[in-house]
């Protein structure tokens, strides 16, 4: 078996964060609410190095989460970050109390001692970069361990017990702003936990194809493709792995990009020879939302009518026993994460999510251990070519949602269409296409008057978006030169009858969204 590290969540932002740095490291890692744990979860996972995460409590508050009973007896090395050092110390028979000197941001670690940890990194005597966020910290370490690391906040920013191999930091070293927190999280697995560094994408998908094989048998599958890197790589994974047991259904709704649905059906029968199923059900989803203007109405007519086209489609081809998705480790972790639970509704979710009970089908998600990135690693070693593998998110409702405020018409598609076909034209040539999260274009509900060959014009005004960002959670704009605004500009006036004027749209998220509805 792979080896894996255990990472114990007490609900730090961080957490995803001290994942990924194990996985870029070569080594498996999964993220377990503190209060799922169990000294029997513990063996049945087999960890070789346990990591407990931070987290917004107070270990010197009585309800505060603990480190689960047996995990300190497990016989592994652990590693505390933040809140996980506080709550090791305090079971350990350390002592944490809260501090007038709290550290927030950016600090400096004062090496005072050589341990596995810093091994090859930082040096005794050392002043290095770290990146903290404590008003706690602790007073008295445990028996056994030694100060390693002091900072100006923290007088045991940093401990070590090297015969036990348990390490405690203050400082998060999962974030960019420590600089060599990846090192460490590296020193962590391999020098001291022994691990092979050798889960690479090519290992997983020889597991995933044999897991899904062995889940199947001899059943059907059937796929909702929609075109986006998550979709697309389950159906070629799938593919590979049963072959024609596989039928993928693409319930073409007619709000794509130019050119989209075509690209993915001659990609998925010509190239990859995958049973498919387009049903071009473009008048029936245009019908629906004729008059509506409102963006939940839009979202819940194009969901459910997708949901019936899909169960309509399922029954022509004989049903199937298994029902294959995309779900992504993220949704995983928010599913079971202890501090989950009912949050204010910005708006519903892109994605259609799920379909009715009554369609009988058991899941298959063999992309449920992934991050995003890794998703698009696994779709270059199944042979998805590049434009399709590093697509900018596409939201399930498609182009409906960048007609904000308005009736959706095939006249305002056509539009919108040329000039986003235009606008991703333009950051393609650019070179720019990679560097941004997600680009497109707004169609406004406002109409301008404009002067063209002189004479005038009322026609629509367009926002151009492009935003940056790492998960989509937080997003900055993209600061695009004036030069290659103007020259967007002055194209789609120029080339898309029906819009005059171009705005370009730099709010941020928060406190905007990325996308208008």
């Amino acid at each position: 078996m792979t080896d894996r590290i255990l990472i114990i969540d007490f609900g730090s932002q961080f957490t995803q964060l001290i994942a990924r740095r194990v996985r870029e490291a070569g080594v498996y890692s999964e993220i377990h609410p503190f209060n799922k744990v169990t000294a029997e979860t513990v063996k049945e996972f087999g960890p070789k190095g346990i990591i407990l995460s931070g987290g917004p409590a107070s270990v010197t508050e009585a309800a505060s989460p603990r480190v689960p009973a047996g995990v300190f007896d497990h016989g592994v090395p652990i590693l505390g970050v933040c809140y996980g050092q506080q709550a090791m110390c305090a079971q350990l028979g350390g002592a944490v109390s809260t501090s007038d000197h709290r550290e927030f941001g950016r600090s400096f670690l004062q090496v005072e001692k050589n341990c596995a940890l810093f091994d090859g990194v930082w040096q005794v005597g050392g002043r290095e970069q770290v990146w903290m966020s404590h008003g706690d910290r602790v007073t008295a370490i445990p028996p056994g361990f030694s100060v390693v690391g002091q900072s100006e906040g923290a007088p045991f920013a940093a401990i070590a017990d090297e015969s036990r191999k348990m390490y405690g930091i203050q400082f998060h070293a999962e974030v960019v702003h420590t600089p060599d927190g990846a090192k460490l999280y590296s020193n962590f697995v391999h020098k001291i936990c022994g691990c092979a560094g050798d889960w690479t994408m090519a290992a997983f998908k020889e597991q995933a194809i044999q897991a899904v094989r062995q889940q199947v048998g001899s059943g059907r599958v059937i796929c909702g493709l929609s075109g986006g890197v998550d979709s697309s790589v389950v159906a070629v994974l799938l593919h590979e792995a049963i072959g024609d047991q596989l039928t993928c259904v693409y319930v073409d709704h007619g709000l794509m990009r130019a050119g989209e649905s075509e690209q993915v059906v001659s990609l998925f029968r010509d190239r990859f020879n995958i049973k498919l199923v387009h049903n071009d059900a473009s008048d029936l989803f245009l019908g629906k939302l004729a008059g509506k203007t409102d963006p939940e109405e839009k979202r819940k007519i194009i969901g459910a009518t997708f949901i019936d086209v899909f169960e309509a489609e399922a029954k022509k081809i004989g049903g199937a026993d298994f029902l294959a998705q995309g779900t992504l480790y993220p949704d995983v972790i928010e599913s079971v994460s202890f501090t989950g639970g009912p949050s204010v509704t910005i708006k519903s979710h892109h994605n259609v999510g799920g379909l009715p009970a009554r369609m009988n089908m058991k899941l298959v998600e063999p992309l449920r251990e992934l991050f995003k990135d890794e998703v698009r690693a696994l779709g270059r070693e199944l042979g998805l070519p590049d434009e399709m593998v590093g697509r900018h998110p596409f939201p399930g409702p498609g182009l409906a949602i960048r007609i904000p405020g308005q009736e959706i018409t095939r006249e305002k598609l056509d539009i919108l269409r040329a000039a986003d076909a235009i606008y991703l034209q333009e950051i393609r040539n650019a070179g720019l296409y990679d560097a941004i999260w997600q680009a497109f274009v707004v169609l406004l509900p406002v109409r301008t008057v404009g002067v063209m060959g002189d004479g005038r014009t009322y026609d629509y005004a367009c926002a151009i978006r492009a935003v940056t960002s790492t998960d989509g959670m937080t997003a900055d704009f993209y600061p695009f030169p004036h030069e290659f605004l103007g020259r967007v500009a002055t194209r789609i006036i120029n080339e898309v009858r029906g819009i005059n004027r171009v705005t370009y749209d730099i709010t941020s998220k928060p406190p905007g969204t990325i996308e208008w509805e």
